[in-house]
């Protein structure tokens, strides 16, 4: 902590700004301070609030000073590994400036998607925040392919709003503008996810539709179902939105893929927390709605391209 002044300059923005200060207090000493009341008290009520926001943190997270997150860290441009091996992203930025707000460490741990609410139930996360799209079926414990309970289910404080985008092979549409112009054809996806349950659904419809079903070829991650559209494996390949854009855009300097069509039902990222820890949740979106008034929110958000998709304010279990 670093010691408080009942003299501030006015341009005093923290507390360290405030140390410099007291580096020339014998000069502030000699002028006057003036009235620095409403100044003094409005930097007293900031740092109240904070104190306030991080106490309502459970006690145990309180005192480890870490929040651990699982992750499938395999996802540009929301979590990924940079050239250097760092890891990086949406998620990562956000995750940091919440943990500002609360005084704590966000520490992300990797792990394949499909395992990660299993994670939470086995007590390994504290939360899960992976672009994970906030379903009834998640919010229940319910699996979304056989429609049987498989645990407690989650609460998400929702944080992103994306759709499911379609790409190609770059110059290699093969007239593919929606999701039913996959009829026959063979497509990649990451396991587990929206694009999974969406092209599941799509190939049952094709096959009543006397079209021919899709043919899935499911990944762990989705860097490797681009590499199997890449190799010439597949028609076409799947993912949120922002992830299909980067991937478009980045992928052999933007020769690899592109977009077809309009991206699908849009619908909220959420970092998933264990029902069980309703503290936790709510001190989070707490959280998430300071970094959203003060601007840090729209930042990061900016600084990924990704403006489409933000939010107003925070919300528990908004998704359908």
């Amino acid at each position: 902590m670093t010691a408080r002044s009942s003299c501030r300059n006015r341009t005093a923005k923290s507390r360290i700004a405030a140390v410099g200060a007291m580096a020339v207090a014998g000069t502030l000493i000699l002028t006057g301070c003036g009235d620095q009341t409403a100044d003094s008290d409005a930097s007293e009520k900031q740092d109240s609030g904070k104190a306030t926001l991080a106490d309502k943190l459970p006690k145990a997270i309180k005192d480890a000073g870490v929040i651990k997150v699982g992750s499938d860290i395999a996802y540009p441009p929301v979590e990924y590994r940079d050239k250097d091996g760092k890891v990086v992203g949406i998620d990562l930025d956000i995750a940091k400036a919440l943990g500002e707000q609360l005084g704590v460490e966000f520490k992300f741990e990797n792990g394949t998607f499909d395992t990660l609410l299993g994670g939470l139930r086995s007590k390994r996360y504290n939360i899960a925040m992976s672009a994970m799209t906030d379903t009834k079926d998640r919010q229940s414990g319910v699996d979304a392919e056989t429609g049987k309970k498989v645990g407690e289910g989650v609460d998400f404080v929702d944080y992103f709003s994306a759709g499911v985008s379609i790409y190609t092979k770059k110059g290699d549409t093969q007239g593919i503008k929606t999701w039913s112009d996959l009829c026959g054809k063979k497509m990649v996806v990451q396991r587990g996810t929206v694009s999974h349950d969406l092209a599941k659904d799509e190939s049952k419809k094709c096959e009543s539709d006397g079209k021919g079903k899709i043919t899935l070829e499911t990944f762990d991650n989705d860097q490797q179902a681009q590499t199997r559209l890449r190799a010439g494996g597949a028609d076409a390949g799947s993912s949120d939105f922002p992830v299909a854009a980067f991937a478009v855009k980045t992928s052999g300097g933007g020769k690899h893929f592109e977009l077809v069509g309009e991206q699908v039902q849009a619908a909220p990222y959420g970092i998933a927390v264990p029902k069980s820890n309703p503290e936790l949740r709510d001190a989070i979106k707490e959280a998430l709605d300071a970094i959203i008034e003060n601007g840090e929110y729209a930042k990061i958000i900016k600084k990924w391209g990704v403006e489409d998709g933000a939010i107003k304010s925070a919300e528990v279990n908004g998704g359908k």
